[in-house]
């Protein structure tokens, strides 16, 4: 995993792993306006292609704003674009209850582990 940005309170983490070529975006800390760009540069690849398949893992994710959202939402339009799919996995209940409140689960499909995410 790759600590893009500092650790700690409050701060954002995003580490990049790969399950059977599927890209895994792990996310921990807080994801608001100041984070956003870190976030939307994550789920892109640094070629400029954006990954078809991806699956976001919020299990370290302890708040997330509507920039959070958009951002996810932006990632999911790319991804279908290029006939592929943006997954999310294992957020904690305050952020799948943004989730859910703001309908995001019925637009981008939600597990409860990474591993249902890969193989759903």
């Amino acid at each position: 995993m790759t600590d893009t940005h500092g650790a700690g309170p409050g701060r954002l983490s995003i580490g990049h792993t790969a399950v059977d070529g599927i890209p895994v975006v792990t996310v921990r800390g807080e994801i608001d306006h100041t984070v956003k760009d870190m976030l939307s540069q994550a789920l892109l690849s640094h070629d400029g292609a954006t990954p078809p398949r991806t699956v976001v893992d919020l299990s370290g994710v302890t708040f997330m704003d509507s920039s959070g959202i958009n951002v996810l939402v932006a990632a999911h339009k790319s991804m279908s674009d290029a006939h592929g799919w943006l997954r999310l996995a294992a957020p904690q209940a305050s952020v799948l209850r943004l989730i859910e409140l703001v309908g995001l689960d019925q637009v981008i499909s939600c597990h409860p582990t990474v591993e249902q995410a890969l193989t759903a």
